[in-house]
């Protein structure tokens, strides 16, 4: 089955023939690869490409291990270049290459060739290139697949397909898989055989026990304010030998740097300014949250939290957890906004809740948002599938499927 990934491909397409190297980054198994092939090759040979100007190295499969030496794969590159016509490089998973910042480097001054590569680690990928290249190279972060383009594959309607998806994510392979307990099996041992081994490996931990602990409390903290302090406490107070902040900070990188979870602050909105001490992680595919609690702890208003997240910044949005102080009587108060989208010109203040079922919740909801002293737009995310409408208040509140299935959303 063909998934048609528009949005990244079409980002590949504007950027081709841009003198800069082209970095698709992301999770392990979210489609970076399929991103390249099929999808931007078949782009590339219904444009005119011939096959033979497509060179295309997959360096996580054996057969290619050789070239993880980048003299190697240079001298193959260049055996492959014959004419002066334009040569399309693909490289998957160029980490894995030693020192590959001065390979690609090597190729930025021909003129007929447009580089793309793919990787699983932001350590790697993000700070070095971007210092290597300095503005010469164009990321696309891609994510597991939205909840638009997984319903797009099935055969069940709306609110069937929204539980398979809270509950299994959207990483790609999933939708070829028939029953409950495949798609279980396939996620809990993308990160045992996967993710945890490429962590392990890459950053020589030696407390894999401390990891696999870690990475559960983080699960189990979504859409909750924590620290690398507050994480360690929650360790020991579960009957866990000491462990340090530090390493907990180390870990919480290496978890970010393989892009399975993310990390969001929280910004004062009156203030005008980020506060430092406490802020929330979201994985960057429900599914897999899941899968290291072994699908127990499914509390569907933070699970709702984290895919509306994910669809925020699919879209675009630099996102922060807003902070709104008042004043009660003698005291001060901080109300939270779930989410403070910006987009260059453009911001949207957005909260997520269950239902509106009283008046007591909804006032709870807006609260935050009718002490915020601007006009920009404001929205409520509920679970409810029902017509958009606008409180007395002016704000949008909007059922999840909807949210998620209609790009626009947030202007109705």
């Amino acid at each position: 089955m063909i998934i048609n990934r528009n949005e990244y491909l079409n980002k590949l397409i504007e950027s081709k023939h841009i003198n800069l190297i082209k970095v698709i980054t992301g999770v392990r198994r979210s489609g970076k690869s399929y991103l390249l092939d099929p999808l931007f090759t078949n782009h590339l040979k219904e444009s005119g490409v011939d096959e033979n100007h497509i060179i295309k190295v997959d360096l996580d499969q054996l057969r290619n291990h050789k070239y993880h030496d980048p003299y190697l794969l240079d001298e193959y590159i260049r055996s492959r270049i014959i004419d002066s016509n334009m040569y399309y490089i693909i490289l998957d998973e160029i980490q894995l290459v030693s020192n590959f910042e001065s390979l690609l480097n090597g190729y930025l001054n021909m003129n007929n060739v447009d580089i793309y590569v793919t990787g699983s680690n932001s350590r790697f990928l993000s700070s070095d290139i971007i210092t290597e290249f300095r503005g010469r190279s164009h990321q696309v972060r891609i994510y597991p697949l939205s909840f638009k383009e997984f319903y797009e594959t099935q055969k069940l309607n709306k609110n069937e397909a929204y539980q398979q998806y809270i509950r299994y994510g959207g990483m790609p392979l999933l939708i070829s898989l028939k029953n409950d307990q495949e798609k279980s099996n396939y996620l809990k041992n993308l990160f045992e055989l996967t993710y945890f081994k490429d962590i392990i490996e890459r950053n020589n931990v030696e407390r894999n026990d401390v990891l696999t602990s870690l990475t559960k409390i983080v699960a189990s903290s979504i859409g909750s304010l924590t620290s690398a302090r507050k994480l360690t406490n929650t360790y020991k107070s579960k009957g866990n030998k000491e462990l340090s902040i530090n390493t907990v900070i180390s870990y919480l990188g290496y978890l970010e740097d393989s892009f399975l979870i993310e990390k969001v602050d929280r910004y004062d909105v009156k203030g005008k300014q980020y506060i430092e001490s406490l802020n929330k992680y979201y994985f960057t595919d429900i599914g897999l949250r899941n899968a290291i609690l072994n699908f127990r702890q499914q509390e569907e208003n933070h699970i709702m939290e984290n895919i509306v997240y994910l669809e925020l910044v699919r879209r675009g949005y630099n996102i922060d957890v807003g902070i709104v102080e008042i004043r009660e009587k003698d005291t001060r108060k901080q109300l939270e906004v779930d989410f403070v989208c910006n987009q260059h010109h453009k911001r949207y203040y957005v909260q997520v809740a269950l239902n509106l079922d009283t008046r007591e919740k909804t006032i709870q909801e807006i609260r935050p948002f009718v002490n915020i002293d601007d006009s920009f737009k404001k929205v409520i995310i509920v679970k409810d599938e029902i017509l958009p409408w606008i409180t007395e208040e002016g704000i949008l509140v909007i059922g999840i499927i909807e949210f998620l299935l209609n790009p626009n959303s947030l202007d109705i």
